[in-house]
């Protein structure tokens, strides 16, 4: 980390605050393109050539390659990204560059990342071979958080690498936001703290603890902890992971073109996802309106955001034709992760379901619990595509007692263990009860 807080002070006031504004004549992130292939054919003299589909020689890495694109000086292919106020626009006068530790804008509203997308399209985008992507929930942790994890973390290295003044690395959890920040902190050497509620699974919990990081067990929600952590990042140099920060939804948005690339480049008709502090939504948005800029499609999926009855601020807003919002005190639910009664990214959700001609749903407790069993045995059918964004395996003490009965008034769909004698006869008995059930009647 940098060397020059030697003891931890508490930071000046004028820390992570937005310098005054400037024209900078540097782009924040440059990144270069394949090469151009010179005997392609052009329009005019001064239309630039096309670019060839660039494909990795078989010897060579994928890092190789991109350290050897990036010592390419090309400015045909040059794109810049960027901090801007959210809704402004790539051009926006009010502009930083993403190695500035700032979270708002001067009007005190949550900036958003833009990239230059005319000069992003100058790219082969299908001839793009190499891009990997992860599984929601099929990652190193379990969860979709990595997706984000990986940018925000790699980007408090260059900055733990350039001396700026981050001594480590915070945010406010209801699990996986924690279990994928210890992770990839654990990997880069950097120091992370983690916020988290009381009531949470222990697969969750355990997580972070085993990554190293100083978990704080505090006794109040999500929206408790997400308080904290914006007050103490503002007085201690700890560079702020929750969904305040953008870099997150940057890394979280390439789970949409994953889905399109599944699809073989057909949109799917509907893609739900869990709302909870909201961002994810809006990832998504961001995700499929980038491949629709890129000429990829000429249209998005409608987007629904699923929110449990017990935490469901959005799913009033929406059912208020969008007149007023109004925090909520979120109760307890089986969908912890998503229990969130004072999301901080409302508007950006609003912003991308009107975009999408999008609408927000609820579910009762039962319903969350019913529809999980179903879900576990059997598969989808429809052109839907449902968000899961953790590994089912985080939530085995709820998938327990509902299967068990020890939920009261739940268990519609319950599979508990039949106890059985250990005799042949015995066994028999339940075996041929059981397959006759399922005979075709």
């Amino acid at each position: 980390m940098a060397s020059s807080f030697s003891t931890l002070d508490p930071k000046p006031k004028p820390f992570h605050r937005n310098p005054k504004i400037i024209h900078r004549p540097s782009p924040a992130i440059l990144c270069t393109s394949s090469t151009f292939d010179s005997s392609s054919p052009v329009t005019n003299n001064n239309s630039p050539p096309a670019p060839t589909k660039h494909r990795r020689p078989p010897q060579e890495n994928i890092r190789e390659e991109a350290r050897r694109q990036h010592s390419v000086s090309d400015d045909r292919g040059d794109f810049s990204a960027k901090y801007v106020p959210f809704n402004a626009g790539f051009h926006s006068p009010e502009w930083y560059s993403l190695d500035e530790i700032v979270y708002r804008s001067q009007s005190g509203g949550l900036l958003d990342v833009q990239h230059d997308m005319d000069a992003l399209k100058k790219f082969d985008v299908c001839g793009m071979n190499d891009l990997w992507v992860k599984h929601c929930g099929i990652s190193h942790t379990g969860s979709f958080k990595d997706l984000g994890m990986t940018v925000l973390v790699s980007q408090v290295n260059r900055l733990s690498k350039m001396k700026r003044p981050v001594v480590g690395v915070g945010c406010a959890s209801t699990g996986d936001t924690s279990a994928a920040l210890s992770a990839y902190c654990a990997s880069a050497g950097i120091p992370s703290i983690v916020f988290l509620p009381a009531k949470i699974s222990t697969a969750q919990l355990v997580q972070p603890i085993a990554n190293g990081a100083l978990v704080l067990s505090i006794d109040t929600d999500f929206d408790g902890c997400m308080k904290l952590i914006r007050e103490v990042t503002a007085e201690w140099p700890i560079y702020l992971a929750t969904s305040l920060n953008s870099l997150r939804l940057e890394g979280q948005k390439i789970a949409a073109i994953k889905i399109l690339q599944q699809f073989d480049w057909e949109v799917p008709d509907w893609v739900i996802v869990p709302g909870g502090n909201l961002g994810n939504i809006y990832a998504f948005y961001k995700g499929f309106k980038m491949c629709q800029e890129l000429g990829l499609f000429d249209r998005i999926p409608r987007l629904v955001c699923a929110q449990a009855a017990n935490a469901n601020p959005l799913y009033l807003y929406y059912k208020s034709g969008w007149e007023e919002f109004n925090p909520v005190k979120a109760n307890s639910t089986f969908a912890s992760a998503i229990q969130i009664g004072d999301p901080v990214l409302i508007d950006r959700a609003v912003y991308a379901l009107k975009n999408s001609d999008g609408i927000v749903e609820e579910s009762t407790e039962e319903e969350l619990m019913d529809a999980m069993a179903q879900a576990d045995s059997t598969g989808p059918t429809d052109r839907t595509v449902v968000i899961s964004t953790a590994h089912g395996l985080k939530f085995t003490d709820s998938k327990t007692d509902y299967h068990s009965g020890a939920i009261p008034g739940m268990g519609k769909f319950a599979n508990p263990p039949v106890q059985v004698n250990a005799e042949f006869g015995a066994v028999m008995d339940v075996l041929k009860s059981y397959l006759l059930s399922k005979a075709p009647k």
